[in-house]
């Protein structure tokens, strides 16, 4: 769940603020296209905006058409998104983040626009072409050699401790879920921008603010793709990519491109991740962490598990094994990079497994992840322990054993207890729907029941 203190304005709200009209002026328009669209007479008073964006009233059928008739909405995209999620697509935030120009100034614009009002808009926004545009101007981004000149003095006491407290934020985004600390990571975003707007500071401290500001709009986007906000998960992945380019440091570009190739492959475009993964490995010589590059073939190996493509798949999951070969203490690395380990390949050989229809395979690499002397961490991972539970059970089904996935099930209900995650509620839900075909068993069809 958003928290209300997220979700701030409501879209019809933000329209007429930026239309510069009142709520009598724009329901006028409304009731206008209304009559000119053969719907007949409209009431437009001005207590009917207050309904609409106070009290949970959705507008009739005929009124939601004029709406998005008068902002040039399809009618089609009326039905697909819902009131008031429609509104979202009048509002021109994603040409800002998407067209910018990529220096150091470009970037603090965008990150101006991140954390407004909540966008649920549960599809992507990138094309395949900005995909390819946005990696290749990352590459090339103008570094943050600009110094601040107003405001007061800020050093690496500044940054040290938005390090601090984005590392907090980790932490508690694998505990409780990303619903309660997506607020949190886009006041640090907020923070960080303020200061790189209005604060003096070394070329040195510039960048790693702008290092903070990629991991916090990252960490953003995370959260926002946890809640099935893909929209504004791309606009964050976006920010964060353009942070990394003016911090010059590619490693951390590398991470925002993994997580946002997870969002691509998750929502049907596994074309799309490769396209990403293929840009951060491109030269993967700058990449300073061998867990980066871990990740980087790991999600490479999904992506192509998802387009069917098994040699690819198992080459990259080889290729992620000897990465992380090379990589020394979690102490050592990225403090983001904490819970890569081989239990966590093996959970994702696992899961590339399952989706080649291998379900042996898979749980022979879900039984390796929790028995490996670098095992999977189920205590602090709560919400990825949930997910791969699911997965498990899922091949227990593939072959057959229906008391093994129950008992699974059983252990998913327990295990997600206090964590705010849609993934982890849509993946027990599609277990369900894997196992009502077993509902004539009755240990089936308690579980059911008791997982409604």
């Amino acid at each position: 769940m958003i928290t209300a203190a997220a979700v701030q304005t409501h879209p019809l709200t933000t329209l007429m603020a930026r239309h510069r009209l009142t709520a009598a002026s724009y329901l006028k328009k409304v009731a206008d296209r209304h009559e000119a669209l053969g719907f007949g007479a409209m009431a437009h008073r001005k207590e009917k905006a207050t309904r609409w964006t106070r009290e949970g009233v959705t507008p009739e059928r005929t009124a939601l058409l004029a709406i998005a008739s008068l902002h040039g909405i399809d009618l089609a995209d009326v039905d697909r998104y819902g009131w008031p999620g429609f509104l979202l697509l009048a509002l021109d935030d994603d040409r800002t983040v998407l067209e910018s120009p990529w220096t150091a100034a470009g970037t603090v614009t965008t990150l101006t626009e991140m954390g407004g009002p909540v966008d649920r808009r549960g599809f992507l926004i990138a094309s395949t072409s900005t995909l390819a545009a946005a990696v290749a101007q990352w590459i090339t981004a103008e570094p943050a050699l600009a110094v601040a000149s107003g405001g007061r003095r800020v050093g690496s006491e500044a940054a040290d401790l938005f390090d601090i407290r984005l590392d907090a934020l980790r932490h508690l985004d694998d505990t409780v879920g990303a619903g309660q600390v997506y607020d949190a990571a886009v006041l640090e975003l907020r923070l960080i921008t303020a200061l790189l707007k209005n604060a003096s500071y070394s070329q040195t401290t510039g960048r790693r603010l702008f290092a903070s500001a990629a991991e916090a709009s990252r960490l953003a986007g995370w959260c926002s793709y946890d809640e099935g906000r893909h929209a504004a998960a791309e606009r964050h992945f976006v920010a964060s990519l353009r942070a990394s380019g003016s911090a010059q440091d590619p490693t951390l570009g590398a991470v925002t491109l993994a997580f946002w190739a997870n969002l691509r492959y998750n929502a049907d475009d596994p074309q799309g991740a490769l396209h990403l993964l293929d840009g951060a490995l491109a030269d993967h010589r700058k990449i300073s962490s061998p867990r980066v590059l871990a990740m980087l073939h790991a999600r490479a190996a999904r992506a192509h598990s998802k387009a069917g493509e098994p040699t690819a798949a198992w080459r990259q999951i080889d290729a992620a094994f000897a990465a992380y070969a090379d990589a020394d203490t979690p102490e050592a690395d990225l403090p983001s990079m904490y819970w890569i380990n081989h239990g966590e390949l093996h959970q994702v050989a696992a899961s590339a497994a399952l989706s080649l229809s291998e379900p042996r395979r898979a749980l022979e690499n879900f039984t390796a992840a929790l028995t490996h002397e670098d095992p999977y961490d189920t205590n602090r991972e709560t919400r990825g322990t949930v997910i791969y539970q699911v997965r498990q059970a899922e091949a227990h089904l593939a072959l057959g054993d229906v008391d093994a996935a129950l008992d699974l099930g059983h252990h998913v209900i327990t295990t997600m207890g206090g964590v705010d995650s849609a993934r982890t509620t849509s993946t027990l839900t599609e277990l369900r729907g894997q196992l009502a075909g077993h509902r004539h068993i009755p240990a089936v069809a308690e579980f059911l029941a008791y997982a409604a």
